[in-house]
Order: structure tokens, then C-alpha cells, then sequence
């Protein structure tokens, strides 16, 4: 079964930072958590990988806290996946172009392809910016007015 799979890692660091990209001043980690109802700790440990990644910086003191790395309108939904839990589609541990199948099956690769595509018109076609001004792009719109969009599929 293919699915998307969004960890609390990365649900929790995109909350995070839109906080802060909501924000003109710097924020503790403990307001952070406080403001999105998050566990201190974990969030702890996020936002210090999102500072290896260059997505936010920390600074000590009285006026201390965490800020973005870049401006919100130069952080993508991809960006902070990537960061938090590496690329956007693998099969079977590989990148979807370094898979390779025969007979019936020649076609799959294009679909594993495909698929990343999918994700990432989406996931880089939307900034920490969008989200936070309540402006997503047109073709996510979209896809989210779209009332299957929002029914599960169970089969």
C-alpha cells in the first residue's frame, strides 16, 4: 500500500514555524509549544533539527528565542518536510528514478515518479507566507475545494 505518511515530527515543526512567521519577534521554544498545544521536549528536538537545516535560527538571552532562517515567503511545505523527515517519496528505500522493473510491472517506476510530481506540486508550491496570510496557490485551492478531496478512502 502506498501512502503518505505525515509524522507528528513534521505536523508539530510546520506549526511551529508558522508560528513564527507569524510573529516579528522571537519566541521561546516553551511559548512555541504553548501556542500549538505541543510537547516541550519533542519540540525541543524539531526545532533544533530545523536549525541544522537553516529553516530557523535560536538566539540566547533575555531577548532570546527562535526566528526563521529565511523569509516565510522562501519556505516551502517542502522545505520543512525534507528537513524533519527526509525526501518526499522513496520505494523501498530508493529514490523513485533509481527504481527499475521488468514485464508487466515496466511501468511502475513512472508511477512512483509520477506520484513525487504530485506531492511536490504541492508541498513546493506553498510557503510558510501562503499559510499564514490565508493565500494558498490557485492549484491547491483547488484541489482542497474539491469535496472528494476531503472523503477517505477505506479500500
Amino acid at each position: 500500500m502506498l501512502a503518505v505518511h505525515i509524522p507528528a515530527k513534521v505536523d508539530y515543526g510546520m506549526r511551529a514555524l508558522l508560528e513564527l512567521a507569524s510573529s516579528d519577534t522571537p519566541i521561546t521554544g516553551d511559548n512555541l509549544a504553548r501556542a500549538q498545544a505541543l510537547p516541550s521536549k519533542f519540540l525541543a528536538a524539531i526545532m533544533n533539527d530545523l536549525r541544522r537545516a537553516g529553516l530557523v535560527q535560536s538566539q540566547r538571552g533575555l531577548e532570546g528565542g527562535y526566528r526563521l532562517g529565511r523569509p516565510a515567503d522562501a519556505i516551502t511545505a517542502a522545505d520543512v518536510m525534507r528537513a524533519l523527515d527526509g525526501p518526499l517519496a522513496e520505494v523501498r528505500g530508493l529514490r523513485p528514478e533509481m527504481t527499475a522493473y521488468e514485464g508487466a510491472a515496466a511501468r511502475l517506476q513512472d508511477v512512483w515518479v509520477a506520484t513525487r510530481a504530485s506531492l511536490r506540486s504541492v508541498l513546493e508550491g506553498v510557503t510558510l507566507e501562503d499559510m499564514v496570510q490565508g493565500r494558498l496557490p490557485a492549484h491547491i485551492v483547488r484541489l482542497v475545494d474539491d469535496p472528494d478531496a476531503w472523503e477517505p478512502r477505506l479500500r
